[in-house]
């Protein structure tokens, strides 16, 4: 029993041993506890609430432009797949479909992504 152990003790070290400084150093500080320190005035959170409220508001005067950003950014997309399936066509490739569906894929999930941008942040458009 004890050599098993022994020998389960040494796969762990050779392992540990080929894993690089940077991960291990992640794991530490995921995996150790952290203490978050506050300052407070006698439970006064009024200055906190009132900042994190002030955040909301103005990150959702961002959305109407995040929603016009993914919009573009659809549209952008659409024109150079379309480029770049007429490309394919003329030079008669064998994967036309599935850069067709590729682009449109794209644009769907760009649409889809502003049009839910204003729900995520609960706002009526």
């Amino acid at each position: 029993m004890f050599q098993k152990v022994k020998q389960m003790c040494r796969k762990a070290k050779g392992f540990i041993q080929g894993v690089s400084t940077k991960v291990k150093m992640l794991a530490l500080t995921l995996f150790s506890g952290t203490t978050a320190m506050a300052q407070s005035t006698a439970g006064d959170y009024s200055a906190g609430t009132t900042a994190l409220s002030t955040v909301a508001e103005e990150i959702v005067k961002y959305v109407p432009v995040m929603v016009k950003l993914c919009y573009a950014i659809a549209g952008v997309v659409a024109i150079i797949g379309a480029i770049s399936v007429y490309i394919a066509m003329n030079n008669e490739e064998q994967d036309v479909k599935k850069k067709i569906m590729m682009v449109v894929g794209a644009c769907l999930f760009l649409i889809a992504a502003a049009q839910a941008l204003p729900l995520f942040f609960g706002i009526d458009a």
